[in-house]
């Protein structure tokens, strides 16, 4: 038997939803593991507000899924639809700063599209887009920090923009639900990337963003060698007591 329309445009928006969530949840989580280890205290306070936003945009979108808790510590590795930028290690403070400017940058162009329209995000896009604003704004201060301070922090900011440079294709690769025009977004994008790194002095870097030589399958549930040890340690204590209640 076919899908209604009704049924169909459902399960566009809960696989939209999925992937969003997954975005949001996974960095979430990343940014959480800086806690007790950031550079300074006023980051360890910054990163964990940063986290604690992108959480409740995850519980958010989850919730339009299934149960929140079982999405988050009882899937599998291939059942994530996050993209591959943001499960990369945290690495140095640059590889965070830069992983966090290119995701926040997308982000918030995504949820002032959805934002604008009448879809099923357009609720939470509204309350997001000023904090990814927030989140955006925080990225872009370090990189210019890092990268026109000095002889060291500019070359761990290039490194890190460099190598996660492959990852960003894949944020404008479409996703059925999402009625947002993906190539203008890519456009406006890749503007900010070259004023940004420009006043930093940091160089665009020229490494490919799609094709074979790209990364970028989280969409389909192929993700990177770090991410499933970022999982067992995150869903490790759900797992451990079954049922607990706090």
């Amino acid at each position: 038997m076919s899908s209604t329309p009704d049924t169909h445009e459902a399960a566009t928006s809960t696989g939209a939803a999925l992937a969003l969530g997954d975005d949001a949840l996974i960095l979430s989580h990343r940014l959480g593991e800086w806690a007790g280890s950031a550079p300074v205290l006023e980051e360890e306070v910054a990163l964990a507000n940063i986290a604690l936003d992108l959480l409740g945009q995850a519980r958010v979108l989850l919730s339009l899924v299934g149960d929140e808790d079982e999405l988050a510590y009882l899937r599998e590795e291939r059942s994530f639809r996050n993209v591959q930028l943001v499960e990369q290690p945290n690495g140095d403070f640059a590889h965070t700063i830069a992983r966090q400017l290119y995701f926040s940058t997308y982000q918030h162009l995504l949820y002032g599209q959805l934002a604008s329209g009448d879809g099923p995000f357009a609720g939470l896009a509204a309350k997001a887009v000023k904090e990814v604003a927030y989140h955006r704004d925080h990225a872009e201060h370090w990189t210019l920090r890092l990268g026109d301070g000095t002889t060291e922090s500019h070359e761990r900011m290039q490194r890190a923009c460099d190598a996660l440079w492959r990852y960003t294709g894949e944020l404008f690769q479409p996703v059925e639900g999402l009625d947002v025009d993906h190539a203008a977004m890519e456009s406006a994008w890749l503007a900010s990337m070259t004023d940004i790194l420009g006043r930093a002095t940091l160089t665009v870097p020229s490494g490919p963003r799609t094709g074979a030589w790209a990364a970028g399958a989280g969409r389909q549930g192929l993700h990177t060698e770090p991410f499933g040890r970022m999982i067992a340690e995150m869903q490790h204590l759900h797992r451990s007591h079954p049922g607990a209640t706090w």
